[in-house]
């Protein structure tokens, strides 16, 4: 039973353990919160990425694909809320002691990154077509996409998490934590890139 969706699971995995914006925040929230404290973050991303998978599947990853205002729409409202995060953990220093960022990510922001991106819609549909056969029909493509790509997320964003918590160990003075804030800002602002690819 497990041998046919083996090439899925790999293929979701890749897909979300490879650095982007959900790894990049979940990094910079293990670092800076813990790993207890980013789980909601975590679990709203996982449940994102379920979501717009299933829905993918399901077939609305064709109707915002074809319209281009609604793509161009989203492709700016993430932007815009991805600078915004990258802001906020740039300026932000050890933990407790800066207010700019005092409290980890929502589950709804989680959700929210992957809603806005239509680089994740796009992965939907392609994954949709490469793994139709595995289903009877879009309902039971949708439950199995969206199960698959949401399980995955949450054990690759816990792995960035715990990674992140490993740099927290190694920083011992504020200049190095800054260093990192900065350089996690960078990365998670340069992940904005790939969205407009080929817009």
């Amino acid at each position: 039973m497990l041998q046919p969706i083996l090439p899925l699971i790999l293929f979701a995995f890749v897909a979300t353990a490879t650095p982007g914006i959900a790894t990049t925040l979940s990094t910079a929230s293990g670092a800076q919160f813990g790993f207890r404290r980013s789980v909601p973050l975590m679990i709203g991303s996982a449940a994102g990425l379920a979501t717009v998978t299933g829905a993918a599947a399901a077939g609305l990853a064709g109707l915002l694909l074809a319209v281009p205002s609604l793509q161009l729409a989203m492709k700016i409202a993430g932007s815009l809320y991805l600078l915004w995060l990258a802001v906020k953990i740039g300026r932000a220093g050890p933990p407790n002691l800066d207010v700019t960022m005092a409290r980890p990510n929502s589950f709804l922001g989680g959700a929210g990154i992957q809603w806005m991106n239509p680089k994740g819609w796009a992965m939907g549909l392609g994954a949709a077509a490469s793994f139709a056969a595995l289903a009877d029909g879009p309902g039971q493509l949708a439950l199995l996409l969206g199960s698959t790509f949401g399980l995955t997320a949450a054990i690759s964003l816990s792995i960035w998490c715990v990674a992140g918590m490993v740099l927290a160990r190694l920083l011992k003075t504020e200049w190095q934590w800054r260093a990192l804030n900065i350089v996690l800002a960078l990365v998670l602002a340069a992940s904005i890139i790939p969205m407009w690819r080929g817009a």
